[in-house]
């Protein structure tokens, strides 16, 4: 049996819904990703300052944050279905919008409200494909693959950026990649002939109708989940957290420090790019294999290992390539597990009010991070400083696993 020998054993209507998830995942990659390859662009045409930029990016992760929280919530109340293709309009409409944008202030609002539908669609995918998949021994492979299309969605977005600047001028490159962001609102029309509610979700409003009571999102703070709420929170945080660390400060220190001219070449992107979608896939296997928690503790040791190896050991720019495929691999692969695992720990009633809370609170304590690493590099080696960081954030990740119940082969039923 091969490691995909899963797919054949998916009905038509599973199928239809991981084709949907897999897509709609890209296409929300590629809109949010376009904006970091626009950068230099920008600075270029408007003048901009590297912190405004930094404050376009910031702003976005903010605000979707909140997006993905709202659309947690919406999904439990008008459907999974449903909600996802607002998000999808959101993020595809207000990507196009940037294209129009005249300054700093215009790009703010658009990319923010661009970040509202691109939070909100990771949070009711991840519960659409958990609640649709019948078999629990493959739900987080399901969910794994669909997430594993980010890595696509970001080859796109490179090769979107290279193509625009090779066939138009330099002041309309950065515009036509912000439009072409409107193509992904076409997906909606595959997802409104293809795919369904699930059927969890369907026999809960059913009740609902019939007149039983409806669940309150805060229910999600309660003293039956409110444990579940806070470490579930915390491993979202230590994940993006730690990963946020590496990723935004390797870069400049193996290019300020090590000065390793590879660096942000097509090729060390397109060997990131291949470790991360490898990574995902790799992830949802071992997390149905053996368990959500020990591939949260394997994936999290391991990314801190290869990325202490990065910024500690003399290395060479083929060995820094050769290297970018592990490290690409374990530091998504910790990620592979979480949308099947979020959906595990909560009741059908306030799923989606439990899923889009944990990991946009974490989103949003991660955004800390980086800044640590930038304020502890003030007064120690900026290696150390990415170390302690990361390591904690991973450490976090530890801990809360620890603590958490695990849910492999867990069924989700309505508990009404």
């Amino acid at each position: 049996m091969t490691v995909f020998q899963w797919l054949t054993e998916l009905t038509p209507r599973e199928r239809n819904t991981l084709y949907a998830g897999f897509g709609g995942y890209a296409v929300d990659a590629f809109d949010f990703m376009i904006y970091s390859f626009l950068i230099p662009a920008l600075i270029t045409a408007w003048g901009m300052s590297k912190s405004e930029a930094g404050m376009i990016a910031t702003a976005s992760l903010v605000s979707s944050a909140l997006g993905g929280w709202i659309a947690g919530i919406l999904a439990d109340r008008y459907g999974r279905v449903r909600v996802l293709q607002w998000t999808i309009a959101t993020f595809a409409v207000f990507t196009f919008l940037s294209g129009f944008t005249h300054s700093f202030w215009q790009l703010l609002a658009t990319r923010t409200l661009q970040g509202i539908g691109f939070g909100g669609e990771w949070s009711v995918v991840t519960i659409l494909m958990a609640e649709t998949i019948r078999s629990p021994q493959h739900r987080a492979k399901a969910v794994g693959t669909v997430q594993s299309s980010w890595s696509l969605g970001w080859a796109a977005a490179a090769i979107v950026y290279w193509g625009s600047n090779a066939l138009l001028p330099e002041a309309y490159a950065w515009r036509a990649c912000f439009w072409i962001g409107l193509l992904p609102a076409l997906w909606i029309l595959y997802i409104r002939r293809n795919v369904n509610e699930p059927e969890i979700y369907l026999t809960t409003r059913a009740k609902h109708a019939a007149g039983a009571a409806r669940a309150h999102f805060l229910q999600i703070f309660s003293r039956a989940h409110l444990a579940t709420t806070l470490l579930g929170s915390l491993l979202c945080a230590g994940m993006l957290g730690g990963y946020f660390a590496l990723t935004t400060w390797l870069p400049t220190y193996l290019k300020t420090v090590r000065h390793l001219s590879v660096l942000n070449t097509s090729t060390y992107l397109a060997v990131l790019i291949a470790g991360s979608f490898t990574g995902y896939i790799v992830g949802a296997i071992l997390s149905d294999q053996i368990g959500r928690r020990a591939s949260f503790i394997l994936f999290s040791v391991a990314s801190f290992v290869l990325g202490m190896a990065y910024t500690m050991l003399p290395i060479s720019n083929n060995m820094m390539l050769l290297l970018g495929f592990p490290l690409g691999l374990v530091m998504q692969g910790v990620f592979a597990g979480i949308g099947a695992y979020l959906s595990e720990l909560y009741p059908n009633e306030i799923r989606g009010s439990g899923q889009g809370f944990c990991y946009n609170a974490g989103r949003g304590i991660s955004s800390l991070f980086p800044l640590g690493v930038g304020a502890l590099s003030q007064s120690m080696s900026f290696v150390k400083a990415i170390g302690i960081v990361a390591g904690s954030g991973y450490l976090i990740v530890i801990v809360a696993a620890l603590c958490l119940p695990e849910t492999k082969g867990k069924r989700l039923e309505p508990l009404l």
